[in-house]
């Protein structure tokens, strides 16, 4: 019986023969068969990869077993038919299966017959194996036909097939499967000995099967022509099932087998089976035949161009595929360019040149055949015409586009924009730099919309994808081309919304997926030394961000929050954040050069305030011609550059990440802070900052960027010692910021010794030390500031004349002597006049070193520096010396001052150089600080002046002073027709107007200014007075509050002498017509019209009641400024003039309704709680102090904040004063909300006071009344007059109402005698209309009733028209009698009656009136 053994892999049966082992079998059972298609085998892949392994090891073995050749003949086939094929064909049924080993296995077993069959045997084992190679062949061709010709065939069966072929074709082109498991057949009488690899031979078959295997190449001619064979079969009957029923899964087969087997031949029977081209197709075959007949391209013309133009077709990845088998056909890479070129020019959709390039990208293969392509001119053009498409669309909102469609076009354009293949681009680089021009003009384009178009899906999708790859992708931010992706990120994350158009929801994405990647990174760079890319361009892109002066206040906070985040990543970093965070911070921080760049950019208007104070000095130019304005709009670079490196530093101290030398870097650490401070003190002199600004400091605020901050943190000696070294060594604004350091540190004094040294230890002078001197002067002890006058002074006193004018000479040592003197801290009064003697010492000896009465245009810095400091040195002499001096020097300090003066005014055309524009300034500023020495000097101080020197002064020097400054006024307005409050060239005209608010009336009324006169203008006032007004009254529009108010101080000493001249002119006007109106000065008149018509466009649009604020600098202010000043000076003019003139001008500010648009202005100009908030007046009442209780004080230098406000209360109160009956008709004619509102706060604010202010008037009054008696009474407001004449006595008593002025003063009955009751009515009805009506005070009232009782006793009858002796507005007497019942009547009332009656007879006989 033959022995029978089963395999215990497989289940296989074998049966022992003489040479070795015969499989059996059953026809109807194949056990390895059923195995491997049960649920448990499909659903392991390791149990069917051990199945499939054990079958091909018994079929390998029986095929290799020795047994009759006929026997043999029929065992293989038996094998290949009944076995292999079965098998195979079921592993191509179950996708499960189909990554198996078997296709490897069956193409290392074909390797080993095919290697058998090549070596040449006598005992005819070739042809054997020539045979089974042939029968395999056979029928492999037969199962791939049945499952390829059906029409429903499986499209995975179908892969399934050609990568079994691609894998017989070349096995090692592919990767084995993991879970492929090496058996070899074990027996079950094998014993040891048997199972050892030496003794068994099937372990040597195997063997020899690798040795084969490696050998592929070499037989794999006999593998070739067959499996041609059988692509060519199955190709011919795909494409037929293709172009007969548009079979999709025929054409992704093709495109498979083409991936794995393209050569002209396969293509060849391809278009031997296309033969029914469409009319469409010729045209292309026509063009193909141009370039080329290869049977490749003709295909591709003929057949493949037509599907990638279907516009149903979804997919069109396996046609790109078919296009790659095309290309690997041709035979050159310029035949490839020609036929990508065709395509790029035809319409083909943008998602297959996506995937061509892609393809490309994931190949080096696919690349080579398509890079000519890429770098080519075709391609580029269109790829640019995409993104100007793209872009377009973007610009249109509401334009309607396929999500997809539009992504597949953003994405190939962010491709080839961002691939780099062996650090190349893709495409030529002329075409990049036009894409991305494309993008950033659409980027500007889009800022003006409200949207981004539609970049943002585009956006969020990339966002997506980054967030993921940085997070799962382990080493991928060490490549260059992710680290840029995050760069462009983080940059989005940095910049402000309205510039990137992103969303809020986006921004907050953006920002998850940088710090998600800059987390990865951190990490990643903890297991490797390689240096971050990202670290270095982010900090170099952060640079030059904040040194590019392009920021704005929101844009830094923006770019701050950014880099604070990446730097709390950092400091993540076990180990390494020390490092990270410091070579960030180093790479953020400028160079020395850089620095110095950032301080240029800081404009040099600061210098003006210190200049001008005496807190710095100098003697050179280094400011140029002019100084540079600050711009508004953007931030300088070296805010932004302080500001970010300083909330660095902060962060770097508040998480103690200090390491390695701790020195270096607390010293990088305050010199970072030192320029922070540098930045804060730069805004500090600034005159008025911008609102810019202003926002900065409070964005500081708001993010702890602040040197208390830093105190809490850090130790500051450091820093203070960096500052002090750096003022040291360049003065200026670093001597500034140092004063400012210690006087918020308030040292102790023998820390500022620690930074002094000694006062020995600054010299010799240079402009820093000078600087640093003149600075902390402040903080110096009186001893060492003794000490350093005492220098001083002997160090003036050896002055050579070469000396005189260097830092280290006198203009230095007269610099630090004004600033010791100028807090007045040292006592040194004994030394004052003999500096006085030393500087006319210098005079005797040299006057050309005195700048009197010069052309300052070829003068030098130098020089105008000494006499600059010389000047200054005058008025501290006049207010400490307490010596006298002598005729001869006060002869030279006032000369010396008008040869200045004359000198500042012949130089008015060089005001533009800033040391000229000091020394007109202080040149100005000696002059008033003369006039206020002399008009207030005591008469002490005044016996103790020579003889002469004050009728000297008042004849010649003071009117050399105005003869000089008020023509020089007059030419620099005319020059200048806008001096902004805060301009440098404004100071000028500060000093100047503070000089000519001490010219006295006469010095203006003789003026030498040249006539100025006004066509058409009516005027009583001689040609000289009118000249003045003329000049001057325009200059209150003058948009510089300095000359408003010098002009105004100057106008106000005129308005009392202006009405005597319409008084000589009154009796002129006769008494005939109708009520005259006069008006005010003419030139102030017109001023006013001007004034008012663009103050109504100011302020119109505000409702009365509610506050305007003003800004001051701006215009408005001036205008408002130069209205109210205007009203002031006419309210001025108005009190001076008589009661009968006063009738006159009131008739006109009626006529005009001037008054009227006066008081509707106040009340939006009035704050709604006038309450004063500066230093009040002493008075002992604990009341609250408002603006109607506090004198307002116009001062050329005064404060800006509330002098609109104040004013136009002052205004309101003057008015209510001189013009209560105007007012009163005025807010009895106003709407109901708006009588409410003035009742309301005049009865609050102002009655009060003018009520006391009118009862302290009469009490306090001189005037007699003959026959009169007028008492106060201020507790019950009342006034009592007592008129008495004969035996007549009469007692009236006025009682002044809670909102006097605007209700009606009440006249009551006292005491009368003598008079009968009809009498007595009409009298207290006359005072009562008197009191009403007339714009004057109760005294004055009083006077005109009197007069009018007066006239009534003398015999004078009244008018009876009026009722009164006396007219109320003409104060005339009734004159004009009627000829029929001989009654007088006053002309004025005759005209009314005339008029209103429409009548010219009697009022009472009703006859004609002659």
């Amino acid at each position: 019986m033959p022995k029978r053994e089963f395999c215990q892999s497989c289940g296989q049966c074998f049966e022992k023969v003489d040479e070795g082992w015969l499989l059996l079998y059953t026809p109807t059972s194949y056990p390895s068969l059923a195995r491997l298609s049960s649920e448990r085998a499909v659903a392991s892949p390791s149990e069917s990869s051990a199945i499939i392994t054990a079958f091909m090891e018994c079929l390998c073995f029986a095929v290799l077993q020795k047994v009759e050749e006929d026997d043999q003949t029929q065992i293989h086939q038996m094998l290949i038919s009944d076995q292999l094929i079965p098998f195979t064909s079921a592993v191509l049924k179950e996708p499960m299966l189909q990554s198996g080993p078997l296709f490897y296995q069956i193409a290392e077993m074909l390797s080993s017959w095919e290697a058998k069959a090549e070596l040449s045997s006598d005992d005819g084992t070739d042809e054997v194996f020539q045979k089974l190679l042939s029968n395999f062949w056979d029928h492999l061709l037969k199962m791939c036909v049945l499952h390829v010709d059906r029409l429903d065939a499986d499209e995975k069966s179908l892969f399934a097939i050609s990568g079994m072929l691609e894998i017989l074709q070349n096995p090692k082109s592919a990767t084995k499967p993991n879970n492929k498991k090496f058996l070899k057949i074990r027996f079950t009488d094998e014993d040891e000995s048997e199972r050892n690899p030496e003794n068994g031979k099937l372990t040597e078959v195997r063997k020899g099967d690798s040795e084969i295997q490696a050998d592929l190449q070499h037989s794999s001619h006999l593998r070739k022509e067959p499996l041609e064979n059988l692509v060519c079969n199955l190709a011919e009957l795909s494409i037929v099932y293709v172009n007969e029923q548009k079979s999709e899964q025929h054409l992704k087969f093709l495109s498979a087998l083409l991936n794995s087997f393209s050569s002209n031949r396969v293509f060849q029977v391809l278009l031997e089976q296309g033969n029914d081209a469409s009319h469409a197709q010729a045209e292309s075959q026509n063009k193909m035949k141009a370039h080329n007949r290869s049977p490749s391209v003709q295909f591709l013309y003929m057949n493949l161009i037509t599907w990638l133009k279907e516009d149903w077709r979804k997919d069109t990845h396996f046609l790109v595929d078919i296009l790659y088998s095309v290309l690997r056909c041709c035979n050159s890479n310029e035949e490839r360019k020609i036929i990508l070129d065709d395509l790029a020019k035809m319409d083909l959709k943008w998602i297959v040149f996506l995937q061509i390039i892609q393809k490309a990208c994931s190949s080096t293969t696919k690349l080579s055949l398509v890079s000519d392509w890429l770098k080519g001119d075709t391609l580029g053009e269109r790829l640019v015409m995409l993104a100007d498409d793209l872009c377009h669309l973007c610009l249109k909102p509401n334009t309607a586009s396929s999500d997809s469609a539009s992504s597949e076009r953003w994405t190939l354009l962010s491709l080839v924009l961002s691939q780099h293949v062996k650090s190349e681009s893709l495409i030529d680089e002329t075409f990049i730099e036009r894409i991305i021009d494309k993008l950033q003009a659409a980027l500007s384009k889009a800022k003006d919309l409200s949207e981004a178009g539609n970049t943002e899906p585009s956006v969020s999708f990339i966002c997506d994808v980054a967030s993921s790859f940085f997070s799962s992708v382990k080493g991928c931010l060490l490549m260059p081309s992710s680290e840029d992706l995050l760069l462009t990120i983080f940059q989005l994350c940095a910049q402000r919304q309205d510039a990137t158009h992103l969303t809020d929801l986006l921004v907050c994405k953006l920002k998850h997926t940088w710090m998600s990647g800059v987390n990865s990174l951190v990490h990643q760079l903890q297991s490797t030394h390689k240096q971050s890319t990202f670290l270095i361009k982010a900090a170099l892109w952060v640079k030059n961000q904040i040194q590019s002066s392009s920021l704005d206040v929101k844009s830094l906070q923006m770019l701050i929050s950014a880099v604070s985040d990446l730097l709390s990543k950092l400091m993540e970093a076990d180990g390494q954040s020390g490092y990270l965070v410091r070579a960030f911070v180093e790479h953020v921080t400028p160079n020395k050069t850089e620095w110095g760049k950032l301080h240029e950019s800081l404009s040099t208007e600061w210098i003006h305030k210190p200049l001008l104070e005496g807190r710095l000095s100098m003697n050179c130019e280094p400011l140029g011609s002019s100084v540079k304005l600050c711009d508004t709009t953007k931030l300088p670079g070296h805010l932004c550059t302080s500001a970010l490196l300083s909330k660095m530093v902060l962060l770097v101290l508040e998480n103690a990440a200090v390491h390695g030398n701790d020195d270096a870097e607390r010293k990088k650490i305050d010199n970072i802070i030192a320029e922070l401070l540098y930045s804060l003190q730069w805004i500090e002199e600034l005159e008025n900052p911008p609102s810019l600004l202003l926002e900065y400091l409070h964005m500081l605020e708001e993010m702890h960027i602040t040197y208390k901050k830093f105190s809490t943190l850090s130790n500051t000696a450091g820093l203070q010692q960096t500052i002090f070294d750096r003022s040291e060594e360049h003065g200026r604004l670093w001597s500034l910021t140092v004063a400012k350091v210690i006087r918020a540190e308030n040292t102790v004094s023998w820390e500022r010794r620690e930074l002094f040294k000694t006062t020995e230890g600054f010299l010799p002078l240079t402009e820093g030390r000078l600087h640093t001197l003149q600075c902390l002067s402040p903080f110096l002890t009186e001893e060492e500031k003794r000490e350093l006058v005492f220098h001083c002074v002997a160090k003036l006193m050896t002055c050579t004349q070469t000396d005189l004018s260097s830092t280290d000479g006198a203009f230095g040592c007269l610099s630090i002597l004004n600033s010791c003197l100028n807090d007045r801290s040292v006592d040194c009064d004994h030394l004052l006049p003999g500096i006085l003697k030393i500087i006319i010492s210098w005079k005797n000896d040299n006057e050309d070193s005195f700048l009197f009465s010069c052309n300052l245009k070829e003068t030098s810095a130098q020089l105008l520096g000494l006499n600059i400091e010389m000047i200054r040195y005058f008025p501290l002499l006049l207010k400490y010396s307490t010596a006298p001096l002598a005729d001869s020097e006060w002869d030279f300090i006032m000369c010396s001052m008008l040869a200045w003066l004359e000198t500042t005014s012949e130089n008015r055309s060089l005001y533009h150089v800033p040391l000229v524009q000091i020394f007109a300034c202080v040149s100005c500023d000696l002059a008033s600080a003369l006039s206020a020495y002399f008009e207030a000097a005591a008469p002490e101080t005044t016996e103790n002046l020579p003889k002469n020197l004050l009728s000297e002064w008042k004849e010649f020097f003071s009117e050399g002073i105005h003869n000089l400054l008020l023509p020089l006024l007059v030419k620099i307005t005319g020059e200048t027709k806008n001096a902004s409050e805060g301009s440098f060239q404004n100071s000028v005209l500060i000093s100047l107007g503070e000089a000519l608010t001490y010219i006295s009336k006469d010095q203006l009324l003789n003026h030498k200014l040249p006539p100025k006169f006004v066509a058409g203008q009516k005027t009583n006032l001689p040609d000289n007075l009118q000249t003045l007004l003329n000049t001057l009254s325009p200059l209150l529009l003058f948009r510089a509050r300095p000359v408003q108010i010098s002009v105004y101080h100057m106008l106000y000493k005129l308005m009392p002498e202006l009405p005597k001249f319409d008084d000589e002119n009154l009796k002129s006007y006769g008494d005939e017509e109708e009520e005259l109106a006069l008006s005010p000065p003419a030139a102030l008149m017109s001023i006013l019209a001007t004034q008012e018509l663009l103050l109504e466009n100011i302020l119109e649009c505000i409702p009365v009641g509610e506050f305007a604020v003003i800004q001051p600098l701006s215009d408005e202010f001036c205008l408002v400024l130069g209205y109210l000043l205007t009203w002031k000076l006419t309210l001025a003019f108005f009190k001076a003039a008589s009661s009968q003139l006063r009738v006159l001008y009131s008739q006109y500010l009626r006529r005009t309704k001037s008054l009227n648009k006066l008081l509707y202005h106040l009340f939006r100009l009035m704050p709604e709680n006038p309450v004063f908030s500066g230093p009040t007046s002493e008075v002992s009442n604990k009341d609250t102090k408002t603006f109607f209780t506090e004198e307002l004080h116009l001062d050329v230098k005064g404060v800006l904040s509330s002098q609109i406000p104040h004013l136009a209360c002052s205004v309101y109160h003057i008015t209510l004063k001189d013009l209560p009956a105007m007012v009163r008709l005025w807010w009895n004619s106003c709407e109901k909300r708006v009588f409410n509102v003035v009742d309301k706060f005049t009865s609050k604010y102002v009655s009060s006071v003018l009520s006391s202010q009118e009862i302290s008037s009469v009490q306090t009054s001189t005037q007699l009344f003959n026959g009169m008696t007028v008492k106060a009474r201020s507790a019950a407001r009342e006034v009592i007059a007592t008129y008495s004449v004969d035996d007549i006595f009469i007692e009236l008593i006025i009682q002044l109402p809670p909102n006097y002025p605007l209700g009606s003063i009440t006249v009551e009955s006292g005491k009368r005698v003598g008079v009968a009751v009809q009498q007595w009515r009409n009298w207290m009805l006359q005072l009562s209309t008197y009191l009403t009506h007339q714009n004057g005070s109760i005294m004055e009232g009083l006077s005109l009733w009197k007069n009018n009782v007066d006239k009534r006793f003398e015999g004078v009858e009244d008018c009876m028209i009026c009722f009164s002796v006396i007219h109320g507005s003409n104060y005339s007497l009734p004159k004009k009698a009627c000829r029929t019942c001989k009654k007088k009547f006053h002309s004025a009332c005759l005209y009314k009656w005339f008029t209103s009656s429409n009548k010219s007879t009697c009022p009472l006989c009703r006859e004609t009136f002659f």
